[in-house]
Parts: C-alpha cells; sequence; structure tokens
C-alpha cells in the first residue's frame, strides 16, 4: 500500500494523541525518546505557530510523522522524524523524508537520537552529512564527590517562580549561552512550559548570587537546573539530570561552574537517586573535561546531519 502523506501546522488533540502513540511505540522499541524535549512540548502545548508536522499514514494507520522548525534564518530549517516500528523496512522513512525536504525546498538539519544504526543509513541515502554531536553522559551517584566551595560573596538559593527571577534568570541565561543556537534564545514561554511540567521542582533551580555590597541586592551569576525523569519510563529507575548549567562569563575562570554542578549532584543524591545524567556538545572540550573529572563518562549520542 502507498502510503500518504499529508502537510499540516498546529495538530488538533486526536492528531496529537496519535503522534504520542507513535513516539511511545519508538521508544519503547528502540530504548531512546526518537522527538526531543522541544518537540515534546511543542506538541503538547502548541508551541511556535510558524513550524509544521508531516503525517505519513498507510491506509487510516499513522505510520510516521515529522516535526519542521523554520524559526532560524541563518542555519536554515531543522526537523525530528519517527517511523513505527510496525512500518519500519518499507521505505516509509525515506518517503516521509523527501515530504519534508519538498516542504523545506531542499535544506534541513535533521536530529537523530541514540545514534540509531536505521537514521545513519537513511540520513546517508538522502546525501546527508554529519554536521554535529551530542554526548550523554552518566554518572553514579552513588559515588563520592568532590570537596567543593562557592567563591567569596557568592552564595546559593533556590529559584522562586512567578517573580523576578524569572525575567533575571531569562536574561543570564542568554548572557551565559550567547553562542548556542537553542539554549540562549529561551523566552517567557519557553520558562513558563516548562514550569507547567511534572518534572519541574524549584527545589532543585538553583541560583549562584553575588552580593552588591554587605547589605544585599545581588544579582545572579549562575545557575544549575536539576531535573528528574520521573520513572525512568518502560521498568526504568529514576534518573536524574543536569539540566542546564550557565555561568555569567565575567564569572568563569573561577569555579564557579564546577560548584554549582556538585551542589546540583549533591540535591540529586539527596532524593535517593542512583544515577545523573546530563547533555553536552562534542565539541565543548572543556565542559567535557570538567564533567569527566567530576565522574562522568559517555553513555549515547544525538547526531545532527545536514543536507
Amino acid at each position: 500500500m502507498n502510503p500518504r502523506v499529508e502537510h499540516r501546522g498546529r495538530l488538533d488533540e486526536q492528531h496529537v494523541a496519535a503522534v504520542l502513540s507513535v513516539v511511545e511505540a519508538a521508544t519503547e522499541a528502540d530504548g531512546v525518546r526518537p522527538l526531543n524535549e522541544h518537540v515534546m512540548l511543542h506538541l503538547r502545548y502548541g508551541g511556535d505557530e510558524r513550524a509544521g508536522a508531516v503525517l505519513l499514514y498507510s491506509g487510516d494507520d499513522l505510520a510516521g510523522y515529522a516535526h519542521v522548525d523554520p524559526t532560524d534564518p541563518v542555519e536554515g530549517p531543522s526537523g525530528e522524524l519517527v517511523i513505527h516500528p510496525a512500518f519500519r523496512r518499507r521505505g516509509y522513512g525515506g518517503h516521509l523524508l523527501r515530504a519534508v525536504l519538498e516542504q523545506t525546498g531542499g535544506r534541513l538539519r535533521l536530529w537523530a537520537h541514540g545514534g540509531h544504526p536505521g537514521a545513519e543509513a537513511l540520513a546517508a541515502s538522502a546525501g546527508f552529512t554529519k554536521v554535529r554531536s551530542l554526548w550523554q553522559m552518566r554518572r553514579s551517584l552513588f559515588a563520592a564527590f568532590p570537596a567543593f566551595e562557592f567563591p567569596e560573596g557568592v552564595r546559593l538559593r533556590t529559584f522562586e517562580p512567578g517573580t523576578p527571577d524569572e525575567e533575571a534568570w531569562l536574561a543570564l541565561n542568554a548572557k551565559a549561552f550567547a553562542y548556542h543556537p537553542e539554549q540562549g534564545a529561551w523566552t517567557v514561554d519557553d520558562l513558563k512550559r516548562r514550569e507547567q511540567e511534572p518534572w519541574f521542582d524549584p527545589a532543585g533551580f538553583f541560583l549562584a548570587e553575588r552580593a552588591a555590597s554587605a547589605s544585599g541586592g545581588g544579582r545572579l551569576v549562575g545557575f544549575h537546573w536539576t531535573k528528574v525523569h520521573g520513572d525512568g519510563g518502560h521498568g526504568h529507575e529514576p534518573i536524574g539530570e543536569v539540566y542546564v548549567v550557565g555561568v555569567d562569563p565575567a564569572e568563569q575562570g573561577g569555579g564557579l561552574g564546577r560548584a554549582l554542578t556538585l551542589a546540583g549532584l549533591t540535591h540529586l543524591r539527596s532524593r535517593g537517586l542512583a544515577q545523573v545524567m546530563l547533555y553536552v556538545d562534542e565539541s565543548n572540550a572543556a565542559a567535557i573535561r570538567l564533567y569527566e573529572k567530576l565522574g562522568f563518562t559517555r553513555w549515547d549520542v544525538d547526531v545532527m546531519y545536514q543536507k
């Protein structure tokens, strides 16, 4: 049966439910979620109206889904796609990818999660080349942590939702990740959506504040936002995450990033978790060296291909 393609904008509840069913089936089969957090939030909350969806049907069954994000004017459109395990090895992945390329004028950056060999083969067959790798690193929380202390004049506190902390954090995040194409561009809507997620816990969102004077008036100079992945999913144990660590560029080199990381790890261990994970760009050699010194090792890899 020849597959049928539908191009859509924002999906209604029925289509979202069908897509999430495909995502869960692929996650169960592959051991890794095929769509990143940004796309999952887009599905649940609507997200950017410029983003599009490509649906691939076999008869009445949804066989595949692609998310297309056209928002980066320099790097060009990006996308992620997934084929239901029951419809693989039929050429459906190539069919869906061609439909996406037609929509984007042949220009596309494509994420593949977990280094799946099928994704690599599909990308190569369509003329894509690997341009970026995102490592997932892990370490045990049972192993000892090295000692740490914060620079003089810096105190640690937790984030307070619905207060000026939100705008202050967004400003620091933009400054700390000015070089990063996704993280540095977060808006208040991006932050609010994550505050609505079941995993959000302000007690695990740490802010480093430098006092302007002995009487207070501090400013944010760094942060460590931790995350706990529910029950781990699919029978796995819960796992903590170093969700994002950021330091004001003016404060770098003084040990603040290391202290923030260890403070977050200490918190995650206090939650009774056995393991912690994080994501880091393969090109970020300084961050990888820091994480390796803190006991992290590479676990998996996400790859971006470009055409």
